[in-house]
C-alpha cells in the first residue's frame, strides 16, 4: 500500500513539524472534558493539512482520510486529556497551567497521530479503504471518553472493521514497541462503603456499635473475594486505598467510610465479584450489629487485544521496524478506556517506548515524567503500520 522508502523519508521530513506541535500540547494541558483549546488547535492542524473533520463527544474530534481505492474502514485513536499534577520537570516548554500537566503522554499521542495523519493524507492515492482518526477525549476521568464516543452513534455507520491505538510506557526505550494478543488490561471499578452505627465512648464498648472494628472485619473479610471466591487462573486484584473513621482517641463514631478498587480480566467473573464484595460487607457488618450502603461504580471494561490483528501487526512491526524493538509485553491491571472500543471492534492496544531520558523519573502520572521525542518517529511509522495491517484484506 505504502512506498517504505518514501515513508520513512517522510518521518524524518516532517519531524520537526511533529515536535512542534507536541510541545505547544504540552504547555497547553487540559483536565478530561474540558479540551476545548486542544481540540480547537487539533482542528487548525487538520484544516492546515487538509484534512476533514467532525466534532464529537463536544471536545473529541473524529477526521477521515479516503484512500484512493474503495476498501476497508479502519479507525486510529490518541487520547488528549492531561492530568491534575504539578509539572516539575523544568523543560522549557513545560506546562503553564498550574497543577496541570502532560504526565501520562497524551501529547505525544495526539502528535504522534497527527504526525501519522499528515503522512497518510500526502499518500492517500495509495491507499485502499478509509482511515478514521479519532482524537478522544477524556480517558482519564469516568466515564471514558471513549464510551461517550460511542454512545454518540457517530461511528455507528462508519463501517469500521478494527481499531489501532497507542500508549506511551517510559519503562521501554525509544525506538521500540510493544505488544500481547488477548488480554492486556484490566476492567477497574470503584468501590465505595459506609459503615453505620450507634458510636459511643471508647471506654464503654457494651453501650455502642464498633463501626472501626466492623470496617477492620470488612477490609480483612473481603480478601476472600479474590484468595477464594475467584478462579486462581483470573488475574484479579482488590485493594482498599481509603479508610475514614473520624472519631477520637475516646470516641467511636457512628459513621465509617471506606473506599477501594477492584480489577480483573475477566467479565463475567467481574459481575460475580461485585455480588461477592457486597453480599460479604453486608454480612460482616450484620455480625457487627451495623449497617452497610456499597456503592460499586463500575468503570472501564477489561482491554482485550484481538489475537489476529495483534500478531499481524507484530510481524509487521518485526519487518519494519526491527526484531530487537518489537517486544512482548505482560498483562496490566492498570485500566484504558480504550476497553470500551476493544469490546466493541477487533482491536490492537500497544507500547511505544519513550524512555532514555536520564533526568526524567521514568514514571507516569508524576511530575517529573519526561518523554523521549525521538519517540515520535517510532510512533508514527507504527501508526502508518498499523493502518496498512488493518486495511489488509
Amino acid at each position: 500500500m505504502i512506498n517504505k522508502e518514501l515513508l520513512k523519508h517522510n518521518i524524518n521530513t516532517h519531524f520537526n513539524w511533529a515536535v512542534g506541535h507536541r510541545r505547544h500540547l504540552h504547555q497547553h494541558p487540559e483536565l478530561s472534558f474540558e479540551e476545548y483549546q486542544t481540540s480547537a488547535y487539533i482542528a487548525s492542524v487538520l484544516d492546515e493539512i487538509g484534512i476533514p473533520y467532525n466534532i464529537v463527544a463536544e471536545t473529541g474530534i473524529l477526521a477521515v482520510i479516503e484512500g484512493g481505492e474503495k476498501g476497508k474502514s479502519i479507525g486510529l485513536r490518541a487520547d488528549i486529556d492531561a492530568l491534575p499534577i504539578q509539572e516539575e520537570t523544568n523543560l522549557p516548554f513545560a506546562s503553564l497551567k498550574k497543577g496541570v500537566m502532560h504526565a501520562c503522554g497524551h501529547d505525544i499521542h495526539t502528535a504522534t497521530l497527527l504526525y501519522a495523519a499528515k503522512i497518510l493524507w500526502a499518500t492517500r492515492s495509495d491507499i485502499k479503504g478509509t482511515i478514521y482518526l479519532l482524537f478522544q477525549p477524556g480517558e482519564e476521568s469516568f466515564p471514558g471518553g471513549a464510551s461517550l464516543v460511542l454512545s454518540s452513534g457517530i461511528l455507528n455507520d462508519k463501517n469500521i472493521e478494527a481499531f489501532a491505538a497507542l500508549h506511551v510506557s517510559p519503562e521501554i526505550d525509544a525506538g521500540k514497541v510493544g505488544l500481547r494478543p488477548g488480554m492486556y488490561m484490566a476492567s477497574g471499578d470503584e468501590i465505595h462503603v459506609e459503615i453505620k452505627g450507634k458510636g459511643g465512648h471508647a471506654a464503654l464498648p457494651h453501650t455502642f456499635d464498633d463501626t472501626v472494628l466492623a470496617a477492620s472485619s470488612v477490609v480483612v473479610a473481603l480478601q476472600q473475594v479474590v484468595a477464594r471466591k475467584g478462579d486462581a487462573r483470573i488475574p484479579s486484584v482488590l485493594s482498599i486505598g481509603k479508610f475514614i473513621a473520624n472519631g477520637a482517641t475516646n470516641i467511636i463514631p457512628s459513621s465509617v467510610k471506606l473506599e477501594g478498587t477492584f480489577r480483573t480480566m475477566n467479565e463475567e467473573w467481574r459481575e460475580k465479584a461485585h455480588q461477592h464484595i457486597t453480599q460479604i460487607i453486608e454480612q460482616t457488618c450484620k455480625a457487627h450489629n451495623t449497617t452497610a450502603i456499597v456503592d460499586i461504580r463500575k468503570g472501564y471494561p477489561c482491554l482485550i487485544n484481538n489475537a489476529s490483528i495483534t500478531n499481524k501487526l507484530r510481524n509487521c512491526f518485526i519487518e519494519n521496524i526491527g526484531q530487537a524493538n518489537t517486544i512482548d509485553l505482560d498483562i496490566r491491571m492498570t485500566t484504558e478506556d480504550f476497553g470500551f472500543i476493544s469490546n466493541n471492534y477487533p482491536s490492537v492496544f500497544f507500547r511505544l517506548g519513550v524512555g532514555g531520558v536520564k533526568e526524567s523519573t521514568g514514571v507516569l502520572h508524576n511530575g517529573g515524567f519526561i518523554a523521549n521525542e525521538e519517540a515520535l518517529k517510532t510512533g508514527a511509522l507504527a501508526m502508518v503500520l498499523a493502518a496498512e495491517t488493518l486495511l489488509e484484506e
